[in-house]
């Protein structure tokens, strides 16, 4: 199935989604990277708020690279980061903040699937090395935090976004994940190849 969501993203509306489905976000997506996700968990322990409510929105690993032009930020690319890098905390900053849905490349494991099946939210895997893909889909940057202290790659970029995707839904909130799937067809095929070899 295919599905093209707006920000905020009702909890229903996440729910219907199964792995495999084809999903496109229009409204507010925000970068994200290591840093990012730590500042803002630190905030978050201290009882602060991050600058930007993270909730029903989209959370992008990405390091964009930005440009000035006539005094406004616009986007030159923004391809996904690989987001094994993410898992350690990704399930800290789901359920600290509630967002529908997480963007990157290359999967996640069992703590993020875990919390997006606890708390309603999806991985959406974006194609790696279309960064020029994800640009054409974000129309304008609305603001940008803490980018003199983490720097372009790290900081949080608040993009507007219209039909963002196409991402394939590989963690849905049901406790499926692709990637694990995936990994656990192929290692079975591989034992299979070894032990046929040594017979």
């Amino acid at each position: 199935m295919e599905y093209h969501l707006k920000t905020p993203v009702p909890e229903r509306a996440i729910r219907k989604l199964k792995m495999g489905d084809l999903v496109y976000v229009t409204g507010m997506v925000i970068t994200a990277r290591d840093e990012a996700h730590l500042k803002a968990l630190e905030i978050h322990q201290k009882g602060g708020k991050p600058p930007v409510d993270f909730k029903g929105v989209g959370i992008f690993h990405c390091g964009p690279i930005m440009q000035k032009v006539n005094g406004r930020w616009t986007v030159v690319a923004a391809g996904p980061t690989t987001s094994e890098r993410m898992e350690i905390f990704q399930d800290k900053f789901i359920e600290a903040f509630r967002p529908s849905i997480i963007i990157g490349k290359g999967g996640m494991g069992d703590r993020t699937a875990k919390a997006c099946a606890t708390y309603g939210c999806v991985y959406g895997a974006f194609t790696g090395g279309a960064a020029l893909l994800a640009v054409k889909g974000i129309k304008r940057v609305k603001d940008v935090f803490w980018l003199e202290e983490l720097g372009m790659p790290e900081c949080l970029w608040v993009y507007e976004t219209e039909d963002f995707g196409p991402m394939i839904v590989t963690i849905d909130s049901h406790g499926n994940n692709m990637t694990k799937n995936i990994d656990e067809l192929m290692k079975a095929k591989m034992k299979r190849i070894m032990d046929s070899m040594e017979g």
